[in-house]
């Protein structure tokens, strides 16, 4: 059944501080001080990376059992590549990330296959990877004046 996730933004007096929330959480983004903010929290596409390695990391938890795994401990290493170029204007540059590279760290008695098939599972399973590699439909549904 489609369930639909419900997010705000809103933009804070100071700085490009922006206070986000869903459900009954709060994150606090904001851009360093170099890019004309506060550094009072990480920047959106820091937060998609944590994104993606959090989601990676629950997938293990709650996979694990189920795809015969064991393991003691797990952890996700990630880096993008973004040139603040193309998000300041060049229009030769993308606005986004190059490329996402990650490494998938296991403390585990499980063979290497078993665990290359157990990431391979992870990776295709976790719905911010299936998002960032094939794309979502943006639909903006509205401009409103208050």
């Amino acid at each position: 059944m489609l369930q639909t996730v419900t997010a705000t933004a809103k933009k804070l007096p100071e700085g490009l501080q922006v206070e986000t929330s869903s459900r009954d959480f709060k994150i606090l983004i904001d851009e360093p001080k170099h890019m004309g903010g506060t550094n009072a929290g990480m920047n959106p596409i820091e937060v998609l990376l944590c994104a993606l390695g959090a989601c990676q990391s629950i997938c293990a938890a709650s996979f694990a059992k189920k795809f015969g795994f064991e393991f003691e401990e797990f952890h996700i290493e990630l880096a993008g590549d973004f040139d603040p170029a193309g998000f300041m204007g060049d229009p030769n540059i993308r606005n986004g990330f190059q490329e996402i590279r990650f490494e998938t760290h296991f403390k585990t008695n499980e063979s290497q296959e078993k665990a290359e098939k157990f990431a391979d599972f992870i990776e295709d399973t976790c719905p911010i990877a299936d998002n960032l590699t094939n794309g979502v439909k943006l639909v903006r549904t509205g401009v409103v004046r208050d």
